[in-house]
């Protein structure tokens, strides 16, 4: 298939693309360059792509594609708090008008990008499937929601929306983040000897490797029409259902000589959800989960040792905010984030 993939060059399209073109699909890449520096280790090789702000793709661009996976965002949610509008602007409108394009070109399947997080704060300890109630409590869960709802009211018997609801990724990717909680665990970890947790470690939270997302997109992609046609999928697996102590935990294993260190500083956080998986198991035969967040410290743990981790690039290559508020200092992004 002739796979257009935008957010190429982000944390996780930097691991996708390598695995469809390896299962022989044609990817273009399409990225504004935003976190194209943001790499740890040898530069990754990048399908070839386009240079463009999602808010601004011509209608053209899509002409000639199968499908779509959409990954482009602004993706996290201290961001999405920081500027709203934009957030908004990019994850929502600018996604939808993606995929009218895309379903005016004709291309046939339209996979997004979406968040376990929609369920923000849903209280409990009960799984949650994809039919249980969204409660999303960022701009960052909220656009997302919204865009599930539009998308939805554009699939047909010739356009295949389909929802992935990623689980909270972790694991190494040469274009790193650094800003999600079990990369951020370990590197903290690796720089300072602590594991340092703010919350009061309660909250539960999915998490699923970016290899495991990677497999999950590349299953959707050829998966039978009826299998996923306007649905939505949680992607992860029910062993990574842990309460962020039982996260530092795992890293205090995987970091020799480092010590938890719980400040409850933050107190409870209103995001957390333990998440059900089964609906895609189903769905997909032969996708499975694979990591473990044991396995992930490890990974991340040893990878940040041999590439050499520091706490400079720890602290702004690999944080987002920090990174684009560089950028916005040295004049090469506007403020409203186009390069």
């Amino acid at each position: 298939m002739r796979v257009l993939l935008t957010g190429h060059q982000g944390y996780l399209g930097t691991v996708m693309a390598p695995v469809l073109a390896a299962a022989g699909h044609e990817v273009t890449g399409l990225d504004s360059g935003l976190f194209a520096e943001c790499v740890l280790g040898p530069p990754p090789p990048d399908p070839e792509g386009l240079r463009l702000d999602l808010r601004d793709v011509p209608a053209e661009a899509l002409n000639g594609f199968d499908a779509v996976i959409h990954l482009a965002a602004l993706s996290n949610d201290p961001l999405g708090s920081l500027a709203p509008e934009l957030t908004y602007d990019i994850n929502y409108h600018a996604s939808v008008r993606l995929a009218r394009l895309a379903k005016d070109a004709g291309v046939r399947r339209f996979l997004y990008a979406s968040t376990c997080s929609v369920y923000g704060a849903s209280g409990g300890d009960d799984l949650l499937d994809e039919d249980a109630p969204l409660r999303p409590v960022t701009p960052y869960a909220e656009s997302k929601v919204r865009v599930e709802d539009e998308l939805s009211e554009l699939a047909d018997a010739d356009f295949t929306p389909v929802f992935l609801r990623n689980a909270t990724a972790f694991g190494f990717s040469p274009r790193l983040r650094a800003d999600i909680v079990l990369n951020n665990l370990v590197g903290h970890a690796h720089l300072t000897g602590q594991v340092k947790v703010l919350s009061d470690g309660t909250p539960w939270r999915p998490l699923v490797h970016a290899a495991d997302i990677a497999d999950a997109f590349l299953a959707t992609l050829t998966a039978p029409r009826e299998a996923v046609h306007a649905k939505a999928f949680n992607v992860g697996g029910e062993q990574n259902n842990l309460r962020v102590s039982e996260i530092a935990e795992h890293v205090v294993e995987a970091v020799p000589g480092s010590e938890l260190v719980v400040t409850g500083e933050t107190g409870a956080d209103p995001r957390s959800y333990r998440v059900s998986f089964e609906r895609i198991r189903a769905a997909l035969p032969g996708f499975q989960a694979r990591w473990t967040v044991k396995a992930g410290a490890v990974e991340l743990a040893a990878a940040y040792r041999s590439h050499g981790l520091t706490d400079a690039d720890f602290r702004r290559r690999f944080t987002r905010l920090a990174w684009l508020a560089g950028r916005q200092e040295a004049g090469t992004v506007s403020e409203d984030l186009r390069t």
